[in-house]
């Protein structure tokens, strides 16, 4: 199958800068091997950016702007039967590409790889970064300012799993706990094991749905392993762990249908760790990808 991959170029989402850097340097280490095609969005550099942590609103504007132009090359290159693979930047790109997964093949399952649950609204936020509201608006949760450009059924909570989450605010607990997802903790793949937990993921985001949408993201990862995240988390997953939930996508791949890889921060990355994971991680999705069989897409319009 065809692969296309869509690098969003952005930290709007985020204080703290260098995740817009991210895709430019990932998508130059993939030119090694990728012959395949790829579009690069950045975001305007004529933007002053707000790093205020008592604005609960930071970048809106600029954030929904970015994700209008990126969701609709997303949802052009599906129609054209590409599989989209997007490199971020920071989490706040997904809104994007999972909604413009379930635009195109309407009923999509998701599975959120992530240390956070990113189930924040603008009235629970703490920090008013944006990358921690993504999984809500995708799922139809308040945030409906962060999905104007989406005119199509959203992703059904009850069809959403997290895995990995272990750091949630406090006010956003009720956000996760009365939604409908399904979470998974760091925990508790120390306890079940990967190959339980993602069966277990596969078999919810599966359930009657067209196919599944993956977001993966690196922070998921302890950071003494990958530092290269703008808020790391400890007490993460191993690098084998990471590893082998990646095996297991791509065992399953004929149950995928998009794919995310974000939060890779280039200047907080240490002797290129991080670097090297998101390389080894697009690398067996790409392939992955490339040996699909086609799918045959059915638009939502």
């Amino acid at each position: 199958m065809r692969t296309m991959i869509f690098g969003a170029g952005t930290d709007l989402g985020v204080h703290i800068d260098g995740a817009s850097l991210g895709p430019v340097q990932l998508m130059n280490d993939l030119k090694a091997f990728y012959k395949g095609e790829s579009m690069l969005f950045e975001q305007d550099k004529e933007i002053i950016k707000s790093r205020n942590l008592s604005d609960r609103r930071k970048n809106e504007y600029e954030i929904e702007k970015f994700n209008t132009n990126l969701y609709k090359n997303i949802v052009e290159k599906i129609k054209e039967e590409y599989f989209p693979i997007m490199i971020g930047g920071d989490h706040s790109a997904a809104i994007a590409s999972a909604l413009a997964s379930a635009k195109v093949n309407i009923d999509v399952g998701l599975i959120w790889i992530d240390a956070h649950t990113d189930y924040n609204t603008f009235e629970t936020t703490v920090t008013g970064n944006i990358h921690g509201l993504p999984l809500a608006a995708i799922n139809g949760y308040k945030n409906q300012e962060l999905r104007y450009f989406h005119q199509g059924k959203i992703i059904q909570p009850s069809k959403t799993v997290i895995i990995g989450a272990r750091s949630i605010d406090e006010k956003e607990k009720d956000n996760v706990r009365y939604s409908g997802v399904t979470v998974f903790s760091t925990e508790d793949i120390k306890e079940k094991g990967i190959d339980a937990i993602m069966d277990e993921a596969f078999k919810i985001a599966g359930f009657k749905t067209k196919g599944i949408h993956i977001s993966y993201d690196l922070d998921v990862i302890d950071p003494e392993i990958a530092p290269g995240v703008s808020i790391p988390e400890f007490d993460g997953i191993t690098e084998e762990e990471a590893m082998k939930i990646n095996e297991y996508l791509v065992k399953h791949m004929k149950d995928i249908i998009s794919f995310d890889l974000v939060e890779f921060n280039p200047l907080r990355d240490i002797e290129r760790k991080t670097e090297q994971i998101a390389l080894n991680i697009l690398a067996q999705i790409i392939r992955a990808a490339e040996n699909k069989k086609k799918v045959e897409y059915k638009s939502y319009e």
